[in-house]
């Protein structure tokens, strides 16, 4: 039924017979669901080192896949009360691939984003979220950061004239601030997680 109406809303054959392909990943990470939502919060980070343990010594991406996403999925309803819906799964696992995962307005792409952002940020090379203006990747950095720092991700913002590192403890009585502290943009970037507009990561690549 879920894939129904998932291939209703995508529209199609080939995006249903691309469904299909995804849809067996989208079920081993809600297999990973009940195992993952036992672990106390310390254990649940505990997932992290776990994680990069892994890909040291040789497993992929791929591999750590349907986990990872189960994990950052618990994190997400413990910390900002939102869970990933399965049509949202299937966005992480597109945006993994590389490919464009087009969603309406509404149908949480913030969130989706959280997937392959964790899941590439434990590669230790950094993964940035790319977005259209700096009120909304200062927006979404607040509203996701919780995500990634329970799991023990850092997580870099960059700004037009500025740049933060995301610091639960920061800017606490402001609410246009509040969780980001001011640092290098060498910093935000050598975060995990970075957040910033086409234009700031664009300037930043030529002038370096």
């Amino acid at each position: 039924m879920v894939i129904g109406i998932l291939q209703r809303a995508l529209g199609g054959d080939y995006n249903g017979k691309a469904l299909k392909k995804l849809w067996p990943l989208a079920v081993d990470v809600n297999d990973c669901e009940e195992e993952i939502a036992a672990l106390s919060d310390a254990e649940l980070a505990a997932k992290t080192p776990e994680f990069r343990k892994l890909l040291a010594d040789g497993e992929t991406l791929d591999d750590i896949l349907p986990e990872a996403f189960a994990c950052v999925r618990e994190a997400s309803r413990r910390r900002i009360g939102l869970r990933h819906f399965d049509a949202q799964i299937i966005g992480g696992i597109v945006l993994h691939q590389g490919k464009i995962s087009e969603m309406k307005t509404g149908e949480g792409k913030t969130l989706v984003a959280t997937l392959p952002l964790y899941l590439n940020g434990l590669t230790g090379n950094g993964a940035h979220l790319i977005t259209v203006n700096d009120y909304l990747a200062k927006r979404d950095a607040q509203w996701m950061a919780p995500i990634y720092h329970s799991l023990g991700l850092s997580v870099g913002v960059l700004q037009h004239d500025t740049a933060y590192i995301y610091d639960p403890a920061a800017n606490l009585d402001n609410p246009s601030l509040r969780y980001l502290a001011p640092t290098t943009r060498r910093d935000a970037y050598g975060a995990d997680i970075t957040y910033g507009t086409n234009n700031e990561f664009g300037f930043d690549y030529l002038r370096d």
